[in-house]
């Protein structure tokens, strides 16, 4: 029988040193992690401490920037031009929301929003950082701002926020000259970007969009500030832990006179055409007006589609065209002008005559060129060509002087060319020549073109604004103001500390000067001038009516344009032809005939009757007299014009009702 195999016994001596040797390896395991965590813990405690420490804050800690207050504009006698008001707007951060289009209508429900500014909201989330705050609804009324008030907790993302914006007293009166502000858009953005100013316009919803608004919009803006503030875990502001004030824009002061402005509104009233008056000593623009206008506020708070195409339709007679930076035919309102070339040129002399029979040929053509006096003004000097405007005199010196002399001499007065006032929306018109018409439709040059030129008619057009900067020009004897609407700017002027100043700096507008004009003859000018002023107190000059009675001594010019071609066997009958047919009206004047101390310019488009003295000399008188007022202007030298004797100075006195 075999032997049964012994059964071992546990050794538990083993067993123990297993066990011990695992426990020292568990332990040293554990020692090594526990030395990893420690070693975390340290790093992140202390060595980076500061880096944590700054991402945590910045969950809890946000920098908002704040925007700065625009500034303000008022006219040179004080009166607010452009204002900032407060408003209450609606507003959305779309990542906040988890339906925006369905959270969009629930609120339009409520709030009485139409569908244009839904679909416009919308348009906006798709293009712009979904992160920023978008403006749904401006001009909230306070009973809309209580009811969403109540609702808010329904719609997240959604808040009302108060702000200023810009708002103008005098809506119309202002709006070609001011501009407005409106929403920065995508190309503002873009534009802001290039220039390295987008960082300081973060908190900014408007900019200059046309006139001095946008000319000036650095100075207007201002500078940006900060605020630090603590925030919870809903994103509600619960602190404010620092604050760095934005320096508010420099305020402007211009040279505008707002009482012009509305005499000029009223003068206009019902016509289309324009009005600049300027200071003739230093290019200071008093007023300038075009009418029809429309009011900036419109565009302020964003103008829906059907506001703006009222603006576009054709019988709202384009108000959006500043008419007074445009160009017009401008007349007879030239022809001092070219009095003055042929006078420099040796083409004529203050004695030089030629016969007026009522029309004008070139040698060997058979067209007549016809003076707007059908019998002619017979036997005509340069002085009586002025008062009587006399057609065939200006053809006559139009074709000796020739269109390249005309050309040259016009640049000079600034035609053809920008002005340098502040504004962008400038023209430059044209001013024509042989190379113009070369490069513009590849033509020659007519003589006839050049007999048109003389009368200003032709290719040849200015704006009010060119015409009433040339005649300033003539005024001062050649030298060049540059006009403008920039009187003075000042600004709020914080020391290191951050102490307000007691007064705001202010800083005078520096007159721009351009090289002068010089004439071979400085009596040129006088001879040119005196017969400005015969034009407006000659009994019987074209420009007589208009100021008979007033109480200081104006000189001027009248002016009628056609703008549409009239056959040589036809005459002109303005209820016969189309109203957008018919002729414009132009006038210029200056006073005081000494010592100037204001220009004008007036352009009427299609009168229904008359020229320039019966339709635009007047309204020249409206802006005169309110500029004036009550003082009493008269020559204080008798022996410089004929005119000025005793005999004048009583007649003028006691046309004025003056013993």
């Amino acid at each position: 029988m075999a032997r049964k195999k012994r059964v071992a016994i546990r050794n538990h001596s083993a067993e123990a040193n297993l066990f011990a040797r695992r426990t020292f390896i568990t332990f040293i395991g554990v020692l090594v992690l526990s030395l990893l965590l420690f070693s975390n813990i340290y790093d992140l405690g202390v060595n980076s401490y500061q880096k944590y420490q700054t991402r945590s804050n910045s969950n809890r800690i946000k920098l908002l920037p704040v925007a700065p207050n625009r500034g303000l504009i008022y006219d040179r006698n004080g009166v607010l031009l452009a204002d900032n008001t407060p408003v209450y707007s609606l507003e959305v951060i779309p990542e906040q929301v988890t339906d925006i289009k369905r959270s969009l209508a629930e609120v339009s429900l409520l709030l009485d929003i139409s569908e244009e500014k839904q679909n416009k909201l919308l348009n906006a989330v798709k293009s712009k950082r979904r992160f920023k705050p978008i403006e749904l609804y401006s001009r909230l009324s306070e009973q809309q701002v209580s009811l969403f008030s109540v609702n808010q907790h329904k719609f997240p993302g959604f808040f009302i926020d108060a702000r200023l914006k810009r708002y103008y007293p005098f809506a119309d009166l202002t709006t070609h000259s001011l501009g407005y502000v409106a929403r920065i858009n995508g190309r503002d953005s873009l534009e802001l970007e290039k220039k390295g100013l987008a960082e300081n316009y973060a908190a900014t919803r408007n900019i200059g969009k046309l006139g001095l608004e946008k000319y000036y919009q650095d100075i207007l803006h201002g500078t940006i500030g900060h605020q630090e503030v603590e925030i919870n875990n809903l994103g509600r502001v619960i602190r404010t832990l620092n604050f760095t004030p934005p320096i508010p824009g420099k305020d402007l002061t211009l040279t505008l006179d707002i009482e012009l402005q509305m005499i000029a509104k009223r003068a206009l009233s019902g016509k289309r055409g324009a009005i600049v008056a300027i200071d003739p000593r230093d290019g200071g623009v008093l007023a300038m007006y075009s009418n029809p206008s429309f009011d900036g506020n419109l565009f302020v708070h964003g103008i829906s589609s059907k506001k703006y195409k009222k603006l576009l339709a054709p019988e709202s007679n384009k108000p959006l065209l500043n008419r007074a930076v445009q160009g017009y035919p401008p007349a007879s309102t030239i022809k001092p002008l070219l009095a003055l070339t042929g006078l420099d040129d040796g083409i004529i002399t203050p004695e030089t005559e030629i016969y007026d029979p009522g029309f004008y040929q070139l040698p060997g053509i058979e067209t007549k060129r016809r003076d707007w006096k059908k019998w002619g003004h017979g036997k005509v000097n340069l002085t009586k060509s002025l008062e009587q405007s006399c057609n065939v005199y200006y053809y006559d010196l139009a074709y000796k002087l020739g269109i390249t002399k005309i050309s040259k001499m016009m640049r000079k007065f600034g035609f053809g060319d920008y002005t340098g006032i502040d504004l962008h929306e400038e023209s430059r018109a044209i001013m024509p020549s042989i190379e113009w018409k070369r490069e513009r439709y590849n033509k020659a040059w007519y003589t006839g073109e050049t007999l048109s030129v003389g009368i200003g008619q032709s290719y040849w057009s200015v704006t009010p604004l060119q015409l009433s900067q040339a005649i300033s020009i003539l005024v001062n004897k050649g030298q060049i103001k540059v006009p403008h609407l920039l009187k003075s700017t000042s600004e709020i002027v914080i020391n290191e500390e951050g102490v307000v100043a007691q007064a705001p700096l202010v800083t005078q507008y520096i007159v721009d000067e351009k090289a002068p004009i010089i004439l071979k003859d400085n009596k040129s000018w006088d001879i040119v001038l005196d017969g400005l002023h015969n034009t407006v107190q000659k009994i019987g000059a074209t420009g007589y009516s208009a100021f008979k009675g007033s109480k200081y001594d104006a000189a001027g010019k009248t002016g009628s344009a056609q703008t549409a071609n009239i056959a040589q066997d036809e005459e002109y009958d303005a209820t016969k032809v189309k109203e957008s047919k018919r002729d414009n009206a132009m006038f210029i004047a200056f006073a005081p005939y000494e010592n100037p101390e204001i220009v004008v310019a007036v352009a009427i488009e299609n009168v229904a009757k008359g020229g320039g003295g019966t339709n635009a000399a007047p309204v020249a008188r409206q802006i005169m007299d309110q500029y004036f007022g009550d003082r009493e202007i008269v020559s204080k030298n008798p022996h410089k014009h004929a005119l000025h004797n005793d005999t004048y100075h009583q007649h003028i006195k006691n046309i004025a009702g003056n013993p």
